[in-house]
C-alpha cells in the first residue's frame, strides 16, 4: 500500500451496494488522499458489515445525520440512478463536496435543477464516469489536444458481453446483499430499453465527449432481435468532426470496447477491457511526424482509485478538475434523451431540444 499524504479528504459513502462494495469502498482505503470516514445505508446488517470490512470510522442509518457530521468533507453517491439528483441536492446544500456515480441523472430537468444548486453551493461536483481516468485514454486525449490538430471523425463502441458475468464474478469480490436494502419505487431492469442506455449508453456518451467535444445532434437507429439491442448512432459534433458511436447489449463475444479516432497530423485506435479486470486500454498512437505508433503502458488501471484522487486533489489542493463535472453529466443526458428520441421519430434530434427521460 502506498503511504498516505498527511492531508486527505474525508469521504462519507451513500449506499452500501455493488457498486460501493466492488469500487468505492477500496478506492477510499486505497487512495493516498482520502479516507473512508463513514459508511450510510438504510440495512443495518450491511452497513455494519462493509464498516468492519473496510474499516470505516463511523456509520450512520440516517443520510441527514451523516451529512451533519463535521468530519464528513465529501460524500461519494452510490445509490441507485433514481436517487442521484435528491442525494447530491441535499450533500451540496449541507456543504459538502459531491462524487455522484453516472449518469448524473434520469431526466434534463433534475439535472438542470441540480446545476443551479452546484453553482449557487461553491462546492466540487464530479460524475464518476470513471473513464476519464483510464491511462490509455488519458494518453489520447493528450495526443488530441496537444499534437493532432483537426479532429476529423471519431467512431466508439461499447458491447457488452452475454459472457460478462463469469468473467466478473471470477474478479469481483463476494457481492453481500440485504433484504433491507432501499430500493428505488420501479425496478430499474423491468424496461431494459431505458436500463441499458443509462447503465451502459452515458459510458459511451461520455468517452466520445471526452475525445471529441460538444455534440450537437444525433439520428439513431435501434434494433431489437434475438435478445440483443443495438443501437447504432451517427453524431453531429459542435466542431464539425463525424461520429458515429455503436451500443450494443449483449454480443456473443468477448466484451469488445473501443474507438478509432482519425486527425490532421495522426490517428489514434484504442481496445478497452472489462472494466472490473482493471486494466488501461490498449491505446496505439499513430504520429504522421515520425511515421511510427507509440503505446503507453498503463500500468496502473484502478480507475476507481485515480478517479477519487484526482476529485480529492481539486477540493485539497485546488488543482483543475480531471473528471467530468455536472455540465458534462448534463451533456450525457441530454444526449441519452436525443438518441431516445431520435429511434421514436427517425429523425435527427438536437441535444437542445430535448426535455424529459430516457
Amino acid at each position: 500500500m502506498p503511504k498516505k499524504d498527511e492531508r486527505r479528504l474525508r469521504i462519507g459513502v451513500l449506499g452500501a451496494g455493488q457498486i460501493a462494495q466492488a469500487a468505492h469502498f477500496e478506492s477510499c482505503t486505497k487512495a493516498v488522499n482520502a479516507d473512508l470516514h463513514a459508511i450510510c445505508d438504510i440495512a443495518d446488517d450491511l452497513r455494519e458489515r462493509m464498516a468492519i470490512m473496510h474499516d470505516a470510522t463511523t456509520t450512520y442509518a440516517d443520510y441527514d445525520r451523516m451529512l451533519a457530521d463535521p468530519d464528513v468533507d465529501a460524500v461519494i453517491i452510490a445509490t441507485a440512478d433514481a436517487f442521484h439528483v435528491p442525494a447530491a441536492k441535499r450533500a451540496l446544500e449541507a456543504g459538502k463536496h459531491v462524487l455522484c456515480e453516472k449518469p448524473l441523472g434520469v431526466t434534463v430537468e433534475e439535472v438542470l435543477d441540480l446545476q443551479q444548486v452546484v453553482e449557487k453551493s461553491g462546492k466540487v461536483l464530479q460524475v464518476g464516469h470513471m473513464k476519464r481516468f483510464d491511462a490509455g485514454l488519458q494518453a489520447a486525449k493528450s495526443f488530441i489536444d496537444t499534437e493532432m490538430g483537426d479532429l476529423v471523425a471519431l467512431k466508439a463502441w461499447y458491447c457488452d458481453s452475454t459472457h460478462r458475468y463469469p468473467m466478473t464474478d471470477a474478479v469481483q469480490p463476494l457481492i453481500v446483499t440485504s433484504a433491507r436494502a432501499k430500493k428505488p419505487a420501479e425496478n430499474p431492469k423491468a424496461d431494459l430499453r431505458r436500463y441499458y442506455m443509462l447503465a451502459h449508453g452515458c459510458h459511451l456518451i461520455d468517452t466520445a465527449r471526452y475525445f471529441a467535444g460538444e455534440i450537437l445532434s444525433v439520428r439513431a437507429r435501434l434494433s431489437e432481435r434475438a435478445g440483443l439491442w443495438c443501437w447504432f448512432v451517427d453524431v453531429e459534433y459542435a466542431s464539425g468532426a463525424l461520429g458515429h458511436l455503436d451500443l450494443a447489449v449483449a454480443v456473443r463475444m468477448d466484451w469488445h470496447e473501443g474507438f478509432q479516432i482519425y486527425g490532421q497530423n495522426g490517428s489514434v485506435i484504442g481496445k478497452t477491457y472489462n472494466p472490473w479486470y482493471y486494466k488501461s486500454s490498449d491505446v496505439d498512437i499513430f504520429r504522421e511526424a515520425d511515421g511510427a505508433t507509440h503505446r503507453v503502458l498503463g500500468a496502473d488501471g484502478h480507475f476507481y482509485r485515480r478517479q477519487l484522487e484526482a476529485f480529492a486533489r481539486t477540493i485539497l489542493d485546488g488543482a483543475p478538475m480531471r473528471g467530468a463535472d455536472v455540465q458534462d453529466g448534463l451533456a450525457s443526458v441530454r444526449a441519452m434523451v436525443a438518441i431516445t428520441r431520435s429511434v421514436e421519430s427517425r429523425r435527427a434530434v438536437a441535444l437542445a431540444d430535448v426535455g424529459g427521460g430516457v
